[in-house]
């Protein structure tokens, strides 16, 4: 991983250093009409029309397949399935689960993929770092792990997942953080696409953390700041 000043610089090198406006929706957002505000707003800010936006939400109930999803990960479809365009396999996205959808024009910033993945797993880790976890990111895994030597030699659960997508150099799709969504409901799918025993997936309250939505998107915009820099929020 890129050390912190590397990442830091991710934000510095921006051209006109306005601020991201900051959006939570607190009643559940279908997927669908969630995409549809994404892909309306990436063209605006790409038009120079719109400022860039982070939008935190949640979602009914659903799996998402991305555009690498191998359809046998499709274990059983109790929820229903969205076909993505962004990257990454099989996910899935339901209440108790902060979705944050990050809509950043990387042609103001660093046009440079590898580097706003790795910026976003920082921004991960420094939101899991406010309540004491200690998250890892995985060359061979695509996401956010904690180990759970309690389970198992070598046992661990991802807390966090990424899928993006890119248009124009302008950013969306984005993360989402397990805080207390219903563990069971991944049991439908091959999660990100990693089959073996030893990965699991985790919560914070999972991890016996008493940790509330608002606690996890006051650390978000905590974390992000550094990494990316300054919020302003929007009604």
């Amino acid at each position: 991983m890129k050390d912190r000043s590397e990442l830091l610089d991710f934000s510095m090198r921006r051209r006109d250093f306005c601020q991201v406006e900051w959006k939570t929706t607190s009643t559940l957002v279908a997927y669908e009409d969630a995409v549809d505000l994404m892909e309306q707003r990436v063209a605006a800010i790409h038009a120079g029309e719109a400022s860039e936006l982070v939008w935190l939400v949640e979602h009914p109930p659903i799996y998402t397949a991305g555009t690498s999803t191998n359809d046998a990960d499709l274990l059983s479809a109790r929820f229903p399935v969205h076909r993505t365009g962004r990257g990454g396999q099989f996910t899935y996205h339901g209440p108790g689960q902060r979705v944050a959808y990050v809509m950043l024009d990387l042609n103001a910033r660093t046009p440079d993929l590898r580097r706003f993945v790795a910026s976003l797993e920082a921004w991960i880790i420094e939101t899991l770092a406010h309540f004491s976890v200690s998250g890892e990111r995985r060359e061979d895994r695509v996401g956010v792990w904690v180990k759970r030597p309690e389970k198992a030699p070598g046992a661990e659960d991802k807390i966090a997942a990424i899928g993006i997508r890119v248009r124009k150099w302008v950013t969306y799709h984005g993360i989402s953080l397990n805080v207390e969504p219903e563990l069971s409901h991944f049991a439908g799918i091959v999660p990100c696409g990693i089959g073996e025993a030893r990965y699991g997936v985790t919560s914070l309250v999972d991890l016996g953390l008493p940790v509330t939505m608002t606690d996890a998107d006051t650390a978000l915009k905590s974390a992000f700041e550094l990494t990316f820099g300054p919020t302003k929020p929007v009604p």
